[in-house]
């Protein structure tokens, strides 16, 4: 998790600890529990020393319980937040279903999540793609706040629709070009309509599986409402095109 409005950045872990019989000792619970909190604390530790100047100041928090007693009490801080999730993709099912952990997250909470799939291993943010839909309202408050993380300069922003053949799109097309003109001042921006028989074509036709573009969705909108799109983002886009996608609130 990082804030945005103080020189700080907070990282959150979710620790998963092995099995203990349920006759273990308190004693040896509690020592294993420990071990497994200072080796996922090292881990933090070395993230930050390679990825984040040495100007800001970091704290780590580890806990072995779980993260919907703890994270509700980090997102009250004053901090503008964003939720990073690593996601590892190791089977099929967690590539499908993206991982109970971060489902959960996505689903239950208030604040803006990126999703970063495991062996990405550059980040660039020229080409970011923002889908919108008629029925669920584009999060404009959040996606700014997204937005104040990113450098403007050779940042490309397009607001796509994605339609079904003979959709009528008037209305559509003319929220798009409102959206591209409000951030005309500070991005590259622009507006598409794709249509496709099938929202699955019509992504495909936006986002080209490269390290240097990201895709923002809203919560709750027919992208990630309907199943076999979701699987599709998911293990496509995310896993193997190693695409962040952006999930707002």
């Amino acid at each position: 998790m990082i804030g945005a409005k103080k020189p700080m950045q907070k990282f959150y872990c979710i620790i998963k600890h092995p099995f203990l019989p349920t006759f273990a000792e308190n004693e040896a619970r509690d020592y294993i529990i420990q071990q497994e909190n200072d080796k996922a604390r090292a881990k933090l530790k070395a993230l930050a020393e390679e990825l984040i100047p040495d100007f800001i100041e970091v704290s780590f928090y580890v806990s072995e319980i779980d993260f919907h007693q703890t994270l509700p009490q980090l997102l009250s801080e004053p901090f503008e937040n964003l939720i990073f999730i690593g996601l590892q993709g190791t089977g099929v099912l967690k590539k499908l279903f993206l991982g109970s952990v971060a489902l959960r997250i996505i689903g239950n909470t208030d604040n803006t999540v990126v999703a970063m799939p495991k062996g990405i291993d550059s980040f660039s943010h020229e080409k970011i793609f923002v889908a919108v839909g008629e029925n669920k309202p584009l999060n404009i408050e959040q996606l700014n706040n997204f937005l104040s993380f990113i450098d403007h300069n050779n940042t490309s922003i397009t607001f796509f629709h994605l339609a079904k053949p003979n959709e009528d799109t008037t209305r559509i097309k003319e929220h798009l070009q409102r959206l591209s003109n409000i951030y005309a001042d500070r991005f590259s921006t622009n507006f598409a309509i794709y249509e496709a028989n099938n929202r699955i074509d019509g992504i495909k036709g936006v986002i080209n599986n490269k390290i240097d573009e990201i895709l923002i969705v809203q919560k709750g909108s027919r992208i990630l409402t309907d199943q076999l799109f979701k699987r599709f983002l998911i293990n496509e886009l995310v896993y193997e095109g190693q695409t962040p996608l952006i999930v707002l609130p």
